[in-house]
């Protein structure tokens, strides 16, 4: 909704009501508000020329002149104020003319003289639902105690309730309304919603499923389908995305999500192709470059990989993890000299992440330099506790050095902290145990 409640407003959330905002209006001046049974809003025929003044602010509302409508209203109230009706047309002439407060004012006066009138309350907690969600709540819950067989208010409460953050007594409203109409396409999709919002995924997907069954091209419906379907690892999902995407092609976020989904089912064909089709007409993106090169990487296309990465940095060359993944990049070609330069660039730009530290020492190590590793390896013990598999490659390094007593003692705390969580390394760490107490027995 607008700022301001507009008449189409009304008459759109009010639709499929008995009695509603006066969208059916009483037929004859005779008429007062419905519902009303005795009291100040009692059943009579207003005497002219009063009968005229309501006649003529009818017939201007009608033709929806609501600023003429609103001179006899005024003058009708100015000789009888307790007539709930005429205050609830002035109301709903001034919702006509976007003027809240002066709405607001004339609705509450009509539920005052007649508080069995329904159609003030639904009224005005439409009026509030947009800017004040938190003061509809009254007249919307006076609404549902009036329309007890009406599912429209529920679902308007469920509404105001979902904008308060209320999902439990929002979801109340919704079910509430769903009860008296099944078949109620839009309440069933809120309620999708928030259950999907709720984590509750099964329950959501159920929902979606009905709305699809009679619209079977709800855009709303058929992405909330496939984000239900992801979220309980049902492979239904790549497809429910797909006829979303056959609907709405151009919708970038969801066909990353199908092109994420596909990727971590290591469809990586799959992935690319519809990549292809967000690429399809346009130069890729940054975010398009990394998910392109994540999809290489997970087939393993080191080279096609670097290319997309190399483009990316291009875009962004002082993102950290950019050049950071690309030095990962270029260590699985063995390309050390490239990854040492990326990594150190990463380094530079994001001095506290510990992953560039720990691949910048993986790659020195891999490159033959053992000192600078040792040195890399001391700057992230600084920050954190040596893993067991730093320990191990700390002990390497030092044996290639061809240092016995601190090869030793890095060998025998690897093996304290592995505790034979990786038998390969701990076995050839035991067998160089061996190896080096000799060696040091032998200086003895």
């Amino acid at each position: 909704m607008t700022r301001n409640a507009t008449i189409a407003e009304i008459r759109r959330m009010c639709t499929g009501f008995v009695l509603s905002c006066v969208i059916i209006v009483p037929q004859t001046h005779a008429q007062v508000a419905p519902g009303a049974q005795g009291g100040k809003g009692t059943k009579q025929r207003v005497a002219n020329p009063l009968n005229d003044l309501l006649d003529e602010a009818r017939r201007d509302i009608d033709k929806q002149d609501f600023q003429a409508a609103i001179a006899p209203l005024q003058k009708f109230i100015a000789e009888k104020d307790d007539f709930a009706y005429a205050h609830f047309q002035l109301a709903y002439a001034y919702t006509g003319l976007q003027k809240s407060k002066e709405a607001r004012s004339e609705y509450e006066r009509a539920m005052q003289l007649d508080p069995k009138m329904p159609e003030a309350a639904l009224n005005l907690g439409i009026l509030l639902l947009g800017d004040e969600p938190a003061a509809s709540i009254a007249p919307l819950q006076r609404a549902v105690e009036l329309l007890p067989t009406q599912s429209r208010p529920r679902t308007l409460l469920g509404l105001a309730y979902e904008k308060l953050n209320d999902q439990k007594n929002a979801a109340n409203a919704y079910e509430g309304a769903l009860a008296l109409d099944p078949k109620d396409t839009e309440t069933s999709l809120h309620l999708a919603q928030l259950y999907l919002r709720e984590g509750r995924a099964q329950e959501a997907e159920a929902k979606f499923r009905v709305v699809l069954a009679t619209e079977p091209e709800s855009r709303a419906a058929l992405a909330g389908l496939g984000q239900s379907l992801e979220a309980q690892k049902k492979p239904e999902a790549a497809e429910a995305y797909r006829n979303y995407l056959n609907a709405q092609p151009n919708d970038a976020a969801v066909r990353e999500r199908l092109v994420r989904l596909l990727l971590a089912n290591e469809k990586y064909d799959d992935a690319l192709a519809e990549m292809g089709k967000s690429e399809k007409g346009g130069a890729p993106s940054v975010e398009s470059l990394k998910l392109r090169a994540d999809i290489l990487i997970g087939e393993r296309k080191w080279a096609e990989a670097i290319v997309a990465l190399k483009q990316a940095v291009t875009l962004a060359p002082n993102d950290a993890r950019l050049r950071g993944g690309l030095g990962r990049t270029y260590m699985q070609q063995r390309d050390f000299a490239n990854a040492e330069k990326e990594l150190k660039t990463a380094i530079q730009l994001d001095a506290k992440n510990l992953t560039y530290w720990k691949d910048l020492a993986s790659s020195t190590y891999l490159a033959g330099d053992y000192p600078t590793t040792l040195a890399l390896l001391d700057r992230v013990a600084q920050q954190e506790p040596p893993t067991a598999g730093e320990l191990f490659v700390r002990a390497l390094c030092y044996d290639k050095l061809q240092q016995t007593k601190a090869a030793l003692d890095a060998y025998e705390k690897f093996l304290e902290a592995d505790q034979n969580r990786n038998p390969d390394q701990a076995w050839q760490a035991q067998q160089r145990i061996i190896v080096l107490k000799k060696t040091l027995e032998k200086r003895k």
